[in-house]
C-alpha cells in the first residue's frame, strides 16, 4: 500500500520552515562574552526578589535569584537562576 504524500509533505514543509528560522536566528546572533563582574554580582545576590529605587538617580533596580538542588537516586542537578534588571526613564 503506497504512503499518502500530502500529509508527509505538510510535515516536511513545517519542519523545513522551523529549521530555516532556527538557522537564520543563529546566523543573526552575535558572539557574546562573559563579564566576570556581572558573574560575581549574581553570585553575591541573596535568594528571593528585591527591588529598590535610589532617591537621586531616577531609576528602579531589581534583582531575583532562585537556587534549588534536585536529587534522585545517586545523582541530581543544581538549578541556579539569577537576574539583574534596571529600568530608567528620563525626560529629555
Amino acid at each position: 500500500m503506497p504512503l499518502p504524500l500530502v500529509p508527509i509533505a505538510g510535515v516536511a514543509i513545517r519542519v523545513g520552515v522551523v529549521a530555516l528560522v532556527a538557522y537564520g536566528a543563529r546566523r543573526a546572533l552575535r558572539k557574546g562574552r562573559t563579564d566576570q563582574r556581572a558573574e560575581d554580582a549574581m553570585d553575591d545576590m541573596d535568594e528571593g526578589i528585591a527591588m529598590h529605587r535610589p532617591a537621586d538617580r531616577g531609576q528602579t533596580n531589581a534583582a531575583a535569584r532562585f537556587r534549588r538542588v534536585l536529587r534522585w537516586g545517586d545523582g541530581g542537578i543544581e538549578i541556579d537562576a539569577a537576574a539583574l534588571g534596571r529600568l530608567r526613564i528620563r525626560r529629555i
